[in-house]
């Protein structure tokens, strides 16, 4: 959305910062032997305790308050009572949320306990990636430069990205345009962002998938070649300098 009045600004500070909130306290309750719907239900309480609802749910009807994806799913995983997390698992979750007519939307892979699988790498390059792709960002710049950074860096790290799931416009609904920042260069792409706005930036990073398929469940999707894929996505305002992380509550790089 474009930002015009202060009362928007302060609407999108307030529900990133809840969302932000609730990502960093999933992610910090979530233990071996913890089913995701246990998981789940927790960050749904506190999403509650603001006064906030749950985006996927009010939006598409998803069976749960966030998406926690699971090892091999890249994104969109069900929480269910039957998961149950263990050692090493690499955990992504997605939390994104309605606060008095705003939107906002954030999201983190990280490894649950010992690195035992040795997920670490590619948790640290999506993240790092991330972090790259967003302090170049600002009022003008291409949206595809930003895909072909994100590519490069993935390359230069040995990994992949997946070239149907994207960032997006966010703020006044989940999805708004505009509505496909890639992580590659679509060199038809002529659009720039635009200062005063306010975009979800995500990375999906991946050791061998490059597309995302979907489940018989019509909601998990998971690599096209199998492999493993993380995501780090946070809300930012964009400006005419280094954009406003909205979502920096996660404490994704602290």
């Amino acid at each position: 959305m474009s930002i015009t009045t202060e009362s928007e600004l302060l609407g999108m500070i307030k529900v990133s910062e809840v969302v932000g909130t609730t990502l960093k306290l999933m992610k910090e309750y979530a233990k071996i032997g913890m089913s995701t719907k246990e998981l789940d239900a927790y960050g749904g309480e506190i999403l509650k305790r603001y006064g906030a609802k749950s985006a996927p749910y009010e939006t598409y009807g998803f069976p749960g308050y966030a998406c926690i994806s699971v090892n091999k799913e890249a994104a969109h995983g069900i929480p269910s009572k039957n998961k149950i997390l263990k050692e090493g698992d690499l955990i992504n979750i997605d939390v994104s949320a309605e606060l008095n007519g705003f939107w906002s939307d954030n999201g983190g892979s990280f490894v649950l306990g010992e690195d035992i699988h040795n997920h670490q790498p590619l948790v640290d390059a999506s993240k790092n990636i991330l972090h790259k792709a967003i302090t170049n960002i600002k009022g003008g710049v291409k949206i595809a430069d930003i895909g072909h950074l994100i590519e490069s860096e993935a390359k230069k790290s040995g990994f992949k990205v997946i070239k149907n799931l994207a960032g997006h416009g966010v703020g006044r609904s989940l999805h708004e345009e505009p509505e496909n920042i890639l992580n590659y260069r679509v060199r038809t792409n002529r659009e720039r962002f635009k200062k005063n706005t306010t975009v979800a930036i995500e990375t999906f990073i991946s050791t061998k998938s490059t597309i995302a398929v979907e489940l018989n469940d019509g909601w998990t999707l998971v690599g096209n070649k199998g492999g493993y894929i993380t995501q780090h996505e946070q809300t930012i305002l964009i400006t005419d300098n280094t954009p406003i992380i909205l979502t920096e509550s996660n404490g994704m790089w602290n």
